[in-house]
Order: structure tokens, then C-alpha cells, then sequence
């Protein structure tokens, strides 16, 4: 895919960040004041003795560079970073700017360089969405958002090189990406779900889905797999949950599976959806507020918390509609032909999630967005992704290019060119690594 088109940076287009939870968002702060000089710093008094050892990242975040090492550590007071502040009021600040930003701030001087490249500081700094994942004829690969510099991420995942021989990748959600790994391209009866962060190259296996039970005669046997749901909160990077329905040969299903990460096992229980729920498949789901929500083709949208004990079902504001989330709410969309036979896009927002009642948001006539005659257009139009924190969608006419359209300015930014990939997945980055979860890692593998 080609690099063109423009940055989508939710804070230089003036949009307020979204929090996902209905809590107030931190207090702002005043940027980081930067140096008088480019080189040489004037040390000071207030300044702490603080070595900051942490081992340099093995990526570089989307910069042009590699990180240098990060062991400078300020010892005796040298090149202190911003005269009379002291380092961990200033970590406070740059943990709360966005990533892109704090790697632009390296480029200030070496003391800049070190703090920036801190990983505590990494770690806790807002994430938002940084690119896609995608199919290219049969190859996985990564395209930044900003369309400019190498990939992201390694869209190969090196991490389990020696340990798997190929796999496919079922689901990203927000952070993590849900695979099916082989050990062997040609066994692929044999298999294993891994869960995995790409930037931090740690992936941990869910165990088989087995039962065994008095209602099953005291038998152990192993549940077929038909969709498979992943589940993540960046407010809560340590953990994650993933959904199986246990469907029957009519695809329709009773009981639901659901791994807790805190738990590293799987629980059954009974649903509480209504009868003869299908659901659409992989593509039609949102984790939002610790919540499953999956579409089904009925024209609802079925809810279950991640302990299986809230459930819900919500009706859609047409059969026809793909859902999605975005500044913490539920958001539905939809593509079709008018009276007039023009190809409209329509955007609901769930405004009101407790009584199920939906607004529409957005309409905008698809053939303008992409600079064509609305009676001379036979093209036909998806919506791949929502932004998380802004009010901008994405969508492609699956043959020539790619678009990105801003709902508040009504600007539209060519994203790439086409090239014939599929299976597009949105990813927002999360370096917060996994410590009480068991995992592999790449020195592992």
C-alpha cells in the first residue's frame, strides 16, 4: 500500500479527547517548556539524582531513528532537562501528552532524548488509533495513519519465530490481536488461540476449550470453535477477556464460553438472550465499557458483560446496519441507496444506552466523498473503521483508494489507494506490558 495521505491526530485537529468510562478527564496541564538551548543545559539545584536505566525500546514507536541508549542519568546534575523542574514533575506532564508528541519532543537535546524514551513514561502516556492492519494478497502488513515513515509495527510478529510456522490473525481489539497459531503450515487440524501484543512482543496461549460435566455423561470433549470474540480496555492494559459462542449444526447457541486472563481458565454459562440469537460473525463486535456487544441478523445488538452475568439486547436503528465505537459510545452505520438513487452513508449514535434509543448522527451522500457523479456511480462502499476519539470515519470503494471523512468539518483526506486488501483492522498502540499474566516473550520463544 502507498504511503500518501494525511495525519489523523485527534488533539492538532481540535477535538476533545473522549474518556471511555462517563469519568471526567484528567486535568489538563500546560505543555512541557522546552530548553533555550539545543545542546547545553544549565544544570539545577532542585534537580534530583535520578538514573534513568530502563533498557532501551527494540522499536521506534514511527520515528526515523532508533532510540540511542537511555542510560544517561543525569548524574551530578548534568544537562538537567528544563532548568528549575524537577524530573518527576516533568514525567508527570510528558506522560500525559500523546505518543506522536512525545516523540517529536527527543529532538530537543540528549536530556530530552532520555526522558522521552523513558518506558514508564511510554507506558502511561494516551494512546490513540496509529494504523491498520490488513491483507495483501495473502501477506499481513501494517499502514501507519499518518501514512508517512516505516510500519508501526512488525506486521510479521517475530516474537514467536521457532515456535509457530504460520498463523491468522481473527481479531484486533483496540491493543491486542487474536490469532490462530500452527506449528505446522500442513497441519492445520493442529492449532493454538494466542493472544499478543504487538509492540511489546509478549503472547500468552488460552488453554483448549474442554468440558467435562454430569449433563456431558462425565465425558471430556473438546468444543468447536465457530466465532471467536476479544475483548480489551486500554484503562485496564493488564487484562483481557475473550467470548466463544458454543453453537449447535444451526449455528444458533445456549451457553457461552468466556476466558478471564485473571484467571488464565475458562467458564460456561447460560445465556440470556432471546431465542434463536445468530450472530453475524467476527467483524460485528464492540468491547466497550467492559462490555461485549455483537450484532446479530436480526436487526439487534446482543450485550454481555465480562463475568456473564449482565445480559442485554438492544434493537438496531435499521436491520442493514454495521456497528462501532467511538468517544465511548456505541455508533452504527449504514449504506445504502435513496429514493433518488444516490448512495447515502448514515451514522446513529446511541445516545441514550440504557433505553436503547438511537440518533441519527450524520448523513452525506458516499459519491461525493469521492469525487464522482452521483448518478454515473456504480462503486460499492464499505465503512472499515471508526476513529475512537474523533468524529471521523473510514471508508474505501474496495477497488481504487481509501478515504477518511471528518463529521465536524466535512473534510476528506485520500488515505491510499486501494491495491486490493481486505480484512482491515484498526490498531491503537499499548506499551504496557503484562506482569502478573503468564506469557511468552521473544527471548522465550
Amino acid at each position: 500500500m502507498p504511503t500518501g495521505g494525511v495525519e489523523q491526530d485527534c488533539t492538532d485537529q481540535g477535538h476533545q479527547r473522549a474518556t471511555n468510562h462517563g469519568g471526567a478527564p484528567p486535568p489538563s496541564l500546560p505543555p512541557p517548556p522546552f530548553p533555550t538551548e539545543m545542546h547545553k543545559l544549565e544544570p539545577a539545584a532542585s534537580l534530583p539524582v535520578t538514573a534513568l536505566s530502563h533498557s532501551p525500546p527494540t522499536g521506534n514507536g514511527g520515528c526515523d531513528e532508533p532510540f540511542p541508549s537511555t542510560e544517561l542519568a543525569f548524574e551530578n546534575n548534568q544537562d538537567h532537562p528544563v532548568g528549575s523542574l524537577p524530573v518527576d514533575v516533568l514525567a508527570g506532564i510528558l506522560s500525559r501528552v500523546p505518543y506522536k508528541s512525545l516523540c517529536r519532543f527527543k529532538c530537543v537535546s540528549r536530556p530530552w532524548l532520555s526522558l522521552c524514551s523513558d518506558r514508564d513514561i511510554r507506558k502511561r502516556c494516551p494512546q490513540t488509533l496509529s494504523g491498520f492492519f490488513y491483507n495483501y494478497r495473502g501477506r499481513f502488513k501494517f499502514h501507519n495513519l499518518s501514512g508517512r515513515g516505516p510500519p508501526l509495527v512488525d506486521p510479521s510478529l517475530p516474537f514467536w519465530r521457532g515456535t509457530y510456522d504460520c498463523y491468522t490473525v481473527e481479531q484486533c481489539c483496540g491493543s491486542l490481536l487474536l490469532c490462530k497459531c500452527f506449528e505446522s503450515r500442513h497441519e492445520e487440524d493442529e492449532y493454538d488461540y494466542v493472544v499478543c501484543n504487538p509492540m511489546t512482543g509478549q503472547w500468552t496461549v488460552l488453554p483448549p476449550l474442554v468440558w467435562q460435566g454430569q449433563e456431558d455423561g462425565g465425558f471430556v470433549y473438546f468444543e468447536p470453535i465457530m466465532d471467536i470474540f476479544l475483548g480489551f480496555d486500554p484503562a485496564v492494559p493488564s487484562r483481557f477477556v475473550v467470548f466463544v459462542p458454543l453453537t449447535d449444526c444451526f449455528c444458533e447457541f445456549a451457553k457461552l464460553a468466556i476466558y478471564s486472563s485473571d484467571t488464565g481458565r475458562w467458564t460456561k454459562v447460560q445465556t440470556e438472550w432471546g431465542y434463536k440469537t445468530i450472530l453475524i460473525g467476527n467483524s460485528e463486535c464492540v468491547f466497550l465499557n467492559g462490555t461485549m456487544h455483537l450484532a446479530t441478523h436480526y436487526g439487534l445488538v446482543v450485550t454481555v458483560d465480562s463475568e456473564g452475568k449482565v445480559w442485554r439486547e438492544i434493537e438496531m436503528p435499521d436491520e442493514r446496519v454495521s456497528i462501532g465505537q467511538s468517544q465511548g459510545r456505541l455508533h452504527a452505520w449504514q449504506i445504502d441507496r435513496d429514493d433518488d438513487d444516490d448512495i447515502q452513508l448514515y451514522i446513529w449514535v446511541l445516545e441514550d444506552y440504557v433505553g436503547g434509543e438511537w440518533t441519527l448522527k450524520h448523513t452525506v451522500a458516499v459519491s461525493e466523498l469521492f469525487g464522482r457523479q452521483r448518478d454515473e456511480d456504480d462503486m460499492s462502499y464499505t465503512v472499515f473503521a471508526m476513529h475512537p476519539d474523533c468524529n471521523c470515519i473510514f471508508l474505501t470503494d474496495e477497488v481504487e483508494m481509501a478515504v477518511s471523512y471528518d463529521l465536524d468539518n466535512q473534510k476528506v483526506n485520500v488515505s491510499c489507494t486501494f491495491e486490493e486488501y481486505d480484512d482491515v483492522l484498526p490498531y491503537i498502540p499499548c506499551f504496557e506490558e503484562w506482569s502478573s499474566l503468564k506469557v511468552s516473550t521473544a527471548s522465550q520463544a
